[in-house]
């Protein structure tokens, strides 16, 4: 798999969420949170279907894009590659990282300690 750009990434994750969006629905999530041209969203998601990343359905004037690669799989290469890079391979490292960054929330600290014991009992 391609490792997706950052930009390429965002719009990903837009159409991860959405499921199958035009240019104009994913270019206007994007400027909730960024200052980007349509004109170049447009050429992002173009170069992405050329790659394989998107498929276009061209059945209606307004194309519709779609996500082909899955967000398991990007999210687990990414962060194998991130721990291998940047964490010299410790998962321990990036897990106090991660949670030094922001408080995770009690909800959040109950559903990791859950993950935790279900990892433990699974090497019993």
């Amino acid at each position: 798999m391609n490792k997706p750009t950052e930009a390429e990434l965002e719009i990903l994750s837009i159409l991860w969420e959405m499921k199958e969006a035009s240019v104009r629905q994913v270019h206007e999530r994007l400027t909730e949170t960024k200052d980007t041209g349509y004109t170049t969203t447009l050429k992002i998601m173009q170069i992405m279907h050329a790659k394989g990343m998107l498929a276009r359905d061209e059945q209606n004037r307004t194309h519709l894009y779609r996500p082909l690669v899955k967000q398991g799989e990007t999210q687990k290469s990414l962060l194998k590659n991130l721990l291998s890079t940047a964490f010299g391979g410790s998962s321990k490292s990036l897990v106090m990282q991660a949670l030094g960054q922001d408080k995770p929330s009690k909800a959040e600290l109950d559903e990791i300690r859950a993950f935790l014991d279900n990892l433990e009992n699974e090497d019993q």
